[in-house]
């Protein structure tokens, strides 16, 4: 049986085209969905097998209503992540020019990423929302709005004409989808990993942030992603969103896991998943698997009776 995705629809998207570069889901059944919430809600009913959700611009930040259902929805598991450049085309019907544009429609992380260039160049248009810049071509098409900022791939689907390509405010941007499955065991590690949590903090005091920051810290793994969201749970009450270099399976970061579930509430692991841009961490000394092998056999020697003499690089030369 084929394997049934998820994404956020309709077709013509950026999803649906970061959906093209997940190596498993060729000849897989594609199934668009109006929202994020209705395309995970699927997977975690088993109506598809995975879906693929923005999680990450590197010119807006992280994508919210992601992040939201992830860390405070019925658990699902990150089990992998493209890197998909993004440029946006003003999409038009047939026959229209710029002194014709009145509103321009897309997906509320498309306008901000192309905001100078819509004052320069449509300067009295009005922005309309979208739930996606596919349904803002789709509007556009039916001749709710006069243009809409979306891939140029969707101009054909949707029997749009492209007025202008290659838009952007900040050149080279680029989102961060995953692929997320129900909850599984992790990918095998690769060596140019990346893990997903998150933390809730028991009880708010001086050096609470510290205190999960030292567990990484002491053990030379490196942040790649913090953010603070709000539990819903009244003011002040906040979770943190961390990415971090490294796999579940490595010593290192299985002993900081272990030291976030000490001094929090509770801790949400999302995946361990190869990383896109194949990035491999530098990984400290002291904080390689063995490292942390030979400290655990020289503290049971020493709960036993048996310690082992230091080896002669290890030993502390006297002062003459």
């Amino acid at each position: 049986m084929s394997q049934r995705y998820a994404y956020l629809g309709p077709q013509g998207t950026f999803t649906e085209a970061a959906l093209n570069s997940v190596p498993d889901s060729h000849g897989a059944e594609r199934i668009p969905f109006a929202t994020v919430p209705a395309a995970l809600d699927a997977l975690r009913r088993g109506d598809v097998d995975a879906a693929v959700v923005a999680l990450e611009n590197s010119v807006e930040g992280s994508v919210p209503t992601t992040l939201d259902e992830l860390a405070l929805g019925e658990p699902l598991q990150i089990v992998g992540e493209v890197h998909l450049p993004v440029s946006f085309a003003l999409l038009v019907r047939p026959g229209t020019d710029f002194a014709d544009i009145k509103t321009v429609a897309s997906h509320p992380h498309a306008q901000p990423q192309c905001r100078r260039w819509l004052a320069e160049h449509v300067p009295d248009a009005e922005w309309r929302a979208a739930t996606s810049n596919a349904e803002a071509a789709q509007h556009v098409a039916d001749g709710h709005y006069d243009a809409a900022l979306a891939g140029s791939f969707a101009a054909a689907r949707y029997g749009l004409s492209i007025l202008a390509e290659d838009i952007h405010d900040v050149a080279d941007a680029v989102t961060r989808f995953v692929t997320l499955r129900r909850p599984c065991p992790p990918p095998e590690p690769t060596g140019m990993d990346r893990t997903t949590v998150v933390a809730f903090i028991g009880e708010d005091h001086p050096g609470a942030l510290l205190e999960i920051l030292n567990e990484f810290a002491i053990r030379g793994i490196n942040l790649t992603l913090i953010q603070s969201r709000p539990t819903g749970a009244g003011l002040g009450s906040y979770l943190f969103w961390m990415d971090f270099e490294g796999h579940v399976a490595d010593a290192r970061v299985g002993e900081a896991l272990m030291g976030l579930r000490r001094v929090c509430a509770d801790v949400r692991f999302l995946g361990s998943y190869a990383r896109a841009d194949r990035v491999r961490p530098e990984v400290r000394r002291g904080t390689h698997d063995n490292d942390f092998t030979e400290a655990a056999a020289w503290l049971e020697s020493v709960r036993t009776g048996r310690t082992p003499d230091a080896p002669p690089e290890a030993r502390v030369r006297s002062v003459p």
